[in-house]
């Protein structure tokens, strides 16, 4: 996979610049944290996104600061993921229901 067009992607040693981790760290978080599977280039390097740099720095919140175990931080990170996805769901339900309410709507076939 390439890393996306016009977004900003990080390299392995960048990352760990910020976070203040050693590589061999990051590349352990990958084996361990299924969601944090950076893209690859062509040659094999890997590739962060803003999002995984955002997904880091919560483990590392989760493990060096609330020192949760490795267990517990994936335990962490699957319910906000479930909690996000189910968050998204509701709200498009609601704009369904806001756009099926809407008097006098232009996208109503019988008022044309």
């Amino acid at each position: 996979m390439t890393p996306p067009v016009g977004k900003k992607t990080f390299k392995i040693g960048q990352i760990a610049e910020i976070l203040g981790l050693k590589p061999f760290v990051l590349r352990f978080w990958e084996s361990e944290f299924p969601m944090l599977a950076p893209i690859r280039t062509p040659k094999g390097q890997r590739v962060y996104t803003e999002q995984h740099l955002h997904l880091l720095r919560t483990i590392q919140r989760l493990m060096h600061q609330e020192g949760m175990t490795l267990e517990g931080a994936r335990r962490k990170l699957a319910e906000g993921q479930r909690e996000h996805a189910l968050a998204s769901h509701v709200e498009q339900e609601l704009l369904e229901i806001r756009r099926l309410l809407r008097p006098g709507d232009d996208n109503d076939e019988n008022t044309k």
